[in-house]
């Protein structure tokens, strides 16, 4: 059995792909792992081949009593939220080093892949080959070791119910394919991505002279505003300088938010910024910013509502 395998990674892409010979799942918002099920030991492996055996402990404990003296099952370790939507914040919490309220037996691991099980490398086997042999081994199960199920839907109508629902994304593979480490064509992940108006409310300046190195973001609760994080991507340089430039000509004698931030320029919240993101963090933050445009406030009823 191989001591390793690089994992398959999928190819980012706009739009799902249409055709009988893809399959679709959920993409699962957590670390990739692979577990290693040997006669005498059982190894967690990260996607950049770190052991995390002892961080994956109910994982790892229930991968022994799978039945099968040797398995490789490739998957990602989760935790999920109440509606059921894997949160990668609650992951870091659980296996951090930090008090939290979230334990690391609320970790499970979605099994989408089988390696290599009983002497036998499966990774030349198609797709639905390798599922079809890894299907009894952990669908039904509702523990810390779960199946993670094919979609028989469209995969336009699929993503756009995802979307809905707030998943991150989904994931389409080649049904007849075998399993090739490193990123591949035969793999695709399209993402969901959420887009809104915040306030800006400051900035931080950039390493580079005359830049903007974060924008300070606000969202509005009743009739108050609420820092909701910074977003440091999506502009270039001469973007970067103008930004700079408008929220230099606003000052502002004290912030809008309530916000203590080392070095920040506050500015009066007359401007919006069009912003993409993924998702919102634990502690209402915005998750995976990108900056998509600015302009004048025309009133609150545009910003955001927490």
């Amino acid at each position: 059995m191989p001591r390793l395998v690089e994992p398959c990674v999928a190819t980012l892409v706009d739009k799902p792909p249409k055709g009988p010979e893809w399959a679709f799942e959920v993409k699962w918002d957590g670390y990739r792992l692979a577990i290693h099920v040997g006669p005498v030991e059982v190894r967690a492996i990260t996607r950049g081949g770190y052991d995390w055996t002892k961080k994956f402990g109910s994982i790892v404990a229930e991968a022994r009593e799978l039945g099968h003296a040797s398995m490789i099952i490739d998957g990602e370790a989760v935790v999920l939220d109440q509606q059921g939507r894997s949160d990668f914040g609650l992951l870091q919490r659980a296996v951090g080093r930090r008090p939290s309220a979230h334990d690391v037996s609320e970790i499970i691991f979605f099994a989408f892949d089988l390696l290599y099980l009983d002497g036998r490398d499966l990774r030349k086997l198609p797709l639905s080959e390798r599922r079809r042999l890894l299907e009894p081994i952990v669908a039904g199960r509702t523990g810390a070791i779960r199946f993670s199920e094919e979609v028989e839907a469209d995969g336009a109508a699929f993503f756009q119910v995802a979307c809905e629902h707030g998943l991150e994304g989904i994931v389409a593979k080649r049904r007849d394919k075998p399993y090739r480490s490193g990123r591949q064509p035969e793999w695709l992940k399209i993402k969901c991505a959420r887009r809104d108006t915040f306030v800006i409310v400051g900035y931080e300046p950039s390493t580079v002279p005359g830049g903007i190195g974060r924008l300070l973001l606000a969202a509005r609760k009743g009739d108050d505003l609420i820092y909701v994080g910074g977003c440091g991507t999506g502009w270039s340089n001469k973007e970067s300088t103008a930004l700079r430039e408008l929220l230099n000509a606003i000052p502002a004698d004290s912030p809008a938010v309530a916000l203590r931030q080392k070095g920040a320029v506050f500015a009066r919240p007359l401007l919006v910024a069009d912003i993409e993101y993924r998702a919102w963090t634990q502690d209402g933050k915005l998750r995976h910013p990108s900056f998509k445009g600015v302009r004048e406030m025309q009133g609150p009823a545009e910003v955001y509502v927490i």
